[in-house]
């Protein structure tokens, strides 16, 4: 986490200061630390302890950026400082702690002011107003402030018993500083909590500490039998003492950068960020509402009453897939978590290796009807290679336009399903072999061993294979085709693009076009505009070309229950008032 803590004091002569602070370095250590002794000694303690570990963090010491004697430090003046080590953490020429977490290469280091004149500022103005302005009621608890410039902090201000102190208390804060606000707040519950448990042993040293002095030489009643002495005075004699000397610990910063390493190392990794751009897509859209209908499926099969389906009868979801198995085992998986969960048995790896496999033209015509909402119907005996086919294809539509039945006994009616799997054996209707909405892939024998190149065998070779594509309505080479299908064949020709780049680019052309489709959805089905309006929008859209209009037509099916409904409950109500009035 890219945050400071610091530990914070009150003092009667110099009002607030910083004592320690905690800083993440993610680059070489600060000007002020010598890089060849903190590289001698991490060598030596790396040696001895055979590796740093978060869990006992400090390992070696290197000079703080508070210990600089340098003249152009930023920290305060040596006038300044209280007598009695009030007001200062290490003493002069203390190095410092630094830990080495391995893990991240990250280094916690810390010392009494940052080195950075910058965070210096920043710190010293948090520190001014935790124990100032910026405090809750009582003097004692957390609170939250800052802003853009100065950063964000979370500060929790509290007592420490001190005899010699005027109302036998010493007042302290811990500070967090860090320019992420919503991330600041979204840790208030873990750093109160883990703030709260170091502030407690801190009060706990040092009320036995107080205790005792108390009974061995009762301040209370010596003061009252003093005489009045003049107030100057009275505070000039009175310096603050150190926190090591109130809480009796000769240990306590180490101990205390020990618990602030730790601090900002468990609060980092705690939350991790997740980069959301824009609204959700429509294939988002439409996976959550099918999720949501087979969760109440699922409840109903679970239920007393379930009902038997004919065996003959293959369920099919849009954008899923149901086989005759149990509802528990048979549902399909999404296209990427498929192909990532058996990649050994997947036959065609990508559009581009299906491409290449099938032939640019056979795969163009292929493509043409997919993208067309056409039925595509594959005859194979191997089932992972009809699964592994239409995986590949789905990725051209958006997930709502996708109904597929992986494979059947019979042939399935086209309103069924737009991608059909079938066995050899199945007898297909003449009037589906010579239809133009329909295209059928044969996977023959090969005749020959070496019918496809050796680069793209698998596990299951392809050079056992022979594919034939036929359709009632071929498309002709010098087609134009619909505008989206000539983008996928130019990033799939392009060697320079990985696949996953191609996958990306799909996910943009798909998304780019769902876009036409809801603008033209709103402007026939909602508005009900006359057909001149709409074949100027197609225009405007780039879309006027018969290919194009009948995938949109086709990819509207595709749209999100959500989307619909939002349309039309919202954009009628303003027409309905103005037709009243």
């Amino acid at each position: 986490m890219n945050a400071i803590v610091a530990l914070c004091h009150f003092c009667e002569l110099h009002g607030p200061r910083t004592l320690f602070c905690t800083e993440v370095l993610h680059s070489p250590l600060p000007q002020g630390a010598s890089s060849g002794d903190i590289s001698g000694q991490n060598e030596q303690a790396e040696e001895e302890e055979g590796g740093i570990q978060m869990s006992s963090r400090i390992r070696s010491h290197s000079p703080a950026e508070g210990a600089s004697a340098d003249s152009s430090s930023p920290g305060p003046k040596k006038s300044d400082m209280c007598e009695a080590s009030g007001c200062r953490s290490l003493a002069g020429g203390h190095p410092g702690y630094v830990s080495h977490d391995k893990e991240t290469s990250i280094k916690y280091v810390s010392h009494q002011h940052p080195n950075h004149p910058q965070l210096f500022s920043i710190v010293r103005q948090a520190c001014v107003r935790s124990l100032s302005c910026e405090v809750c009621p009582g003097r004692e608890g957390p609170i939250f402030f800052g802003d853009e410039q100065h950063g964000f902090v979370f500060s929790h201000t509290f007592f420490i018993k001190d005899s010699l102190a005027r109302g036998f208390q010493r007042w302290y804060s811990i500070i967090t500083i860090m320019m992420d606000r919503i991330y600041l707040i979204n840790s208030w519950p873990f750093l109160l909590g883990k703030i709260r448990g170091i502030i407690d042993e801190l009060q706990g040293k040092a009320l036995k500490v107080f205790e005792a002095e108390q009974y061995g030489c009762p301040q209370r009643a010596q003061r009252m039998n003093t005489a009045f002495t003049p107030f100057l005075h009275q505070r000039n004699g009175n310096a603050a003492r150190s926190l090591t000397s109130l809480t009796n610990d000769e240990n306590l910063w180490a101990c205390l950068h020990t618990s602030f390493a730790w601090l900002l190392k468990a609060c980092g990794s705690r939350l991790t960020e997740k980069l959301l751009e824009g609204a959700p897509t429509e294939d988002t859209l439409v996976q959550m509402e099918k999720l949501a209908d087979l969760k109440e499926e699922s409840e109903g099969w679970d239920g007393s009453e379930e009902e038997e389906k004919p065996s003959s009868q293959p369920d099919v979801v849009e954008g899923q897939e149901l086989s005759k198995c149990s509802p528990e085992t048979s549902l399909m998986p999404d296209c990427n978590s498929w192909n990532v969960a058996h990649r050994r048995l997947s036959v065609f790896r990508s559009l581009r290796h299906m491409r290449q496999v099938l032939g640019a033209s056979a795969f163009r015509m292929l493509a043409w009807h997919v993208l067309m909402g056409n039925q595509v119907i594959w005859k194979a005996r191997d089932m992972d290679l009809v699964q592994s086919a239409f995986d590949v294809l789905r990725t051209m539509l958006p997930v709502g336009c996708v109904r597929i039945i992986p494979y059947s006994d019979q042939y399935e009616e086209a309103y069924r399903c737009n991608f059909l799997g079938l066995s050899p054996h199945v007898q297909i209707p003449s009037h589906i072999l010579s239809s133009e909405f329909a295209v059928l892939v044969e996977v023959r024998a090969a005749t020959r061993s070496s019918l496809y190149p050796t680069l793209f065998d698998d596990e299951q070779s392809l050079n056992k294979y022979e594919f034939v594509v036929t359709s009632g309505s071929p498309v002709a080479a010098d087609r134009v085709g619909p505008t989206i299908l000539n983008k996928i064949e130019a990033a799939l020709t392009n060697q320079n693009l990985s696949v996953d780049v191609v996958d990306q680019c799909l996910v943009c052309l798909k998304e780019e076009w769902m876009n036409k489709v809801k603008v033209l959805f709103k402007f026939t089905k909602v508005d009900s505009r006359p057909k001149e309006d709409t074949q100027k929008l197609l225009s405007i859209l780039g879309a006027a070309e018969e290919d194009n209009v009948k995938l949109l037509k086709f990819w509207m099916t595709g749209l999100s229950k959500t989307y619909k409904s939002h349309l039309m409950s919202t954009v009628r109500s303003p027409t309905s008032s103005e037709s009243r009035n």
